[in-house]
């Protein structure tokens, strides 16, 4: 009785192949979706707003552009849509895949145990390592220019309340979405095609070119972020398994946070 009731209760979803463009695709709706809900977001505040506030059309806008700059507001709908889309693309790429998920190998996905214990050593090292090694690259090719990240100076200006989950997210939530999406997705389906140093290159570079705009556009920021992408495809690949990606990245992202919390605004 047992097998019938699990498959009466398992979605048979059909396997779908995991392609090039497929892999493009879910990491283009990614960020097409932390626009639109960044929008309903803002949106619904204003409405919020206006309702609360009694005020009607130019109003409650002008009410609205007040208020999506104040430091805590802007971190609540940096945090509600960082959940909402990093949750929808996570669901969207285990529903549409699930056969790869757990594979070690390309084309899986990686979310498995690596081949030796030790990778989760080497991730927590390069992952130290990485931010004062990018660091002095940035600085050579900035040539004494400032490189600032606006989800940074949110972090460093936010309220204390709003401060430490948008910081949780930012070492938790955000590496597992963004190793899936280009460590486990689009580098597992660039090998099909390409030898894997050059899927490795391309996918880093690609990663490196869609964080430019929370880094206006400076593009002396690009070997530091390329760097970063080289080093965690190649975790992906060595260890079998996206989760030493996933441990680099966080701790890599926890050395920018905790200037959050030294720094005080």
């Amino acid at each position: 009785m047992q097998a019938p009731l699990d498959s009466a209760f398992t979605p048979h979803a059909p396997q779908r192949t995991l392609t090039l463009w497929a892999a493009l695709g879910l990491i283009a709706l990614y960020f097409v979706l932390q626009y639109v809900v960044g929008a309903v977001v803002g949106l619904l505040v204003g409405l919020t707003v206006g309702l609360a506030h009694g005020l009607r059309g130019g109003e409650a806008m002008a009410r609205l552009q007040t208020l999506v700059v104040q430091p805590d507001v802007n971190a609540a709908m940096v945090i509600l849509t960082l959940l909402i889309t990093a949750t929808v693309t996570l669901l969207l790429a285990r529903r549409r895949w699930p056969a790869l998920w757990a594979l070690a190998a390309p084309p899986g996905f990686g979310f498995a145990p690596p081949r030796q214990a030790g990778y989760y050593v080497a991730a927590i090292a390069l992952g130290l390592a990485l931010p004062f090694l990018g660091g002095l690259l940035t600085q050579w090719f900035a040539q004494g220019h400032e490189v600032s990240q606006d989800i940074k100076q949110l972090g460093a200006t936010a309220s204390p309340a709003l401060r430490i989950p948008l910081a949780l997210l930012v070492v938790s939530l955000g590496p597992v979405v963004e190793e899936l999406l280009f460590r486990g997705v689009l580098l597992s389906a660039a090998v099909r095609h390409l030898p894997p140093g050059t899927a490795t290159f391309l996918t880093a570079a690609l990663f490196a070119c869609v964080h430019l705009p929370d880094l206006g556009f400076l593009w002396y920021a690009l070997p530091n972020l390329l760097l970063l992408g080289l080093v965690l495809a190649w975790l992906r690949l060595a260890s079998g398994s996206l989760w030493p990606a996933i441990l680099a990245h966080a701790v890599n992202n926890a050395l920018a946070v905790v200037s959050w919390f030294v720094v005080m605004p």
